[in-house]
């Protein structure tokens, strides 16, 4: 099996950047809502051993001490059946002790109980699914957002570069209007346009400030007391291996979820057939009486009864059948959303597999443009130079560089972005091996243990 070009766990390590790394082990142990669904999986598994809890017997006991006395107004009952005249103590007083025990148990001759206790094991695989899922989704947000901060980062170094050019081109006018040789509207127009880019410097660094916050928030940090150090580079994804399309049914954690929701409802239409049959419950009752606690214990002071019970539903109104009927509509409905989770899985893929290659394209083309903006620059300001233009005209082309250079700063985080969301539509590290089997979903496992898994 040559997996070794396979995704992994930690996904987020072919992109290369320590910064990335670290906060996406912070976001693993922090974020609060995966810390949610982590909760969700630990009560899906205490549902298994709620429904296995129904194979054993059932043992109560109720001991009791209870002291009476007879009214005094009873001297004698009348039996109305015999006609027959009883005499009682008027104002007796008696005591009474009682230790029984109750054991009831009804075996699972239909498999009611089975089934019940595989819809609770297929649930919880489900929650295990869906845990896995939202950690995906919630480190490749993490990711878009580290990369969309990293293209604030270098829009800021480009914007700061226009900024000290604009100031530079600036004080070359006002210096040469005040020399005489120029004009003052060259003054006023390198005057709006440096303006102009301080406006969008500050606009920038507010989007910076936003996806940081919301980074900060992910790996479940105070905003204020959160920063990253600004770093404008920028690099190319690496090559993601996709595989064939199969694989996918295996890599991604929402369609595993999907499916083991379709083998929870299957069991739930077993539960229903059971309904069908005649439960039987075993039941044997027994203990200690007495009217003295020095005899609680005696060997004669014992009671017990013991019996079998049937019970079957002769008619109630069709009801089991119409549960039956829900619970097979239920399944249908899971196996469509199956069938729906499948197919939009992958439609992502192939969005994200061509945004990826033609974001590759089109950051080629632009780097051609920004080029070609820059050498127009260089023209414009010859002319300038020279008296050939008004400065107007440099304005323009210093516009289309700095219009270019955006754009190509923008496709190179769309790029990135693209990137992120390809891994994502592949499931990432995940695969359908890391899914806890049913006997795994109702071991006992502590929960530190299962943070280290999972």
């Amino acid at each position: 099996q040559p997996g070794h070009a396979m995704l992994h766990g930690n996904w987020w390590e072919v992109f290369h950047d320590p910064q990335l790394n670290k906060l996406e082990t912070q976001l693993n142990i922090n974020n609060q809502n995966i810390q949610i669904y982590f909760e969700n999986f630990l009560e899906a598994r205490t549902l298994i051993a709620q429904a296995r809890a129904n194979y054993w017997p059932t043992l109560t006991t109720s001991p009791a001490w209870r002291r009476t006395k007879a009214s005094g107004n009873m001297t004698n009952t009348y039996n109305t059946g015999t006609g027959a005249s009883t005499k009682t103590s008027s104002g007796q007083k008696s005591t009474q002790v009682t230790f029984p025990f109750d054991i009831s148990w009804a075996p699972d001759l239909w498999g009611k109980i089975r089934h019940a206790v595989h819809s609770a094991e297929y649930g919880a695989q489900v929650s295990a699914a869906d845990l896995a899922n939202e950690k995906l989704t919630e480190q490749a947000s993490l990711a878009a957002f580290y990369f969309q901060l990293r293209g604030q980062d270098a829009l800021i170094d480009i914007l700061k570069k226009t900024v000290a050019a604009d100031q530079k081109a600036y004080e070359v006018n006002e210096g040469s209007y005040k020399a005489g040789i120029g004009d003052y509207i060259s003054v006023v127009e390198a005057k709006s346009t440096l303006e102009s880019a301080q406006a969008q410097l500050t606009n920038l660094r507010i989007a910076r400030a936003q996806y940081e916050d919301a980074i900060a928030v992910l790996v479940g940090k105070i905003p204020t007391n959160f920063s990253l150090a600004p770093n404008p580079g920028f690099f190319s994804p690496p090559p993601i291996p996709v595989g064939v399309p199969s694989e996918l049914l295996e890599r991604r954690p929402d369609i595993a979820a999907a499916e083991r929701t379709l083998a929870e409802a299957n069991s739930t239409i077993g539960i229903g057939y059971g309904a069908f049959f005649p439960s039987v419950v075993l039941s044997a009752s027994g203990g200690f009486e007495s009217s003295m606690f020095k005899h609680w214990f005696d060997w004669p002071s014992r009671f017990w009864s013991i019996g079998p019970a049937i019970t079957q539903t002769i008619f109630n109104g069709w009801l089991y059948r119409a549960q039956l009927h829900q619970y097979t509509a239920i399944y249908n409905a899971d196996l469509a959303g199956y069938r729906q989770t499948v197919l939009t899985a992958f439609e992502q893929v192939e969005d994200n597999l061509a945004a990826t290659r033609l974001y590759s394209q089109q950051i080629q083309q632009q780097k051609a443009a920004v080029q070609d903006a820059q050498h127009y620059l260089q023209l414009e300001q010859a002319r300038y130079q020279s008296g050939i233009d008004p400065y107007l005209n440099v304005i323009t082309a210093q516009t289309t560089v700095l219009s270019e250079r955006e754009t190509l700063a923008a496709s190179q985080v769309n790029e990135m972005t693209s990137a992120v969301h390809l891994i994502e539509a592949l499931g990432g590290g995940w695969d359908r091996s890391q899914l806890p089997t049913p006997a795994q979903t109702g071991k006992k496992v502590p929960k530190s243990e299962y943070a280290l898994q999972h």
